[in-house]
């Protein structure tokens, strides 16, 4: 399997690429299942690149919450020099 390109990708693009990957590793283990697969190794490498593309949506979710964050503190910090 390629190597994943997830920089630059919306949440909207992994998600797809997060349900296509699935897919894909549901059918490998029905194959698997069934008949042995030539290559089962590919079962870890879609495994792991469905854990790296959890990981970039994560990473995603945690940008924006960081931003929101921080402007919370600054707001607090500004509030508690105004009331000294």
């Amino acid at each position: 399997m390629a190597k994943l390109d997830l920089k630059g990708k919306s949440v909207e693009e992994l998600n797809e690429e997060l349900e296509q990957t699935q897919r894909h590793y549901n059918d490998l283990q029905f194959n698997n299942a069934v008949s042995s697969l030539d290559n089962t190794a590919e079962l870890r490498t879609v495994r792991r690149n469905i854990a790296r593309i959890k990981t970039a949506i994560r990473a995603h979710e945690l940008e924006g919450s960081t931003e929101q964050r921080d402007r919370i503190r600054a707001r607090r910090r500004r509030a508690k020099k105004i009331s000294k």
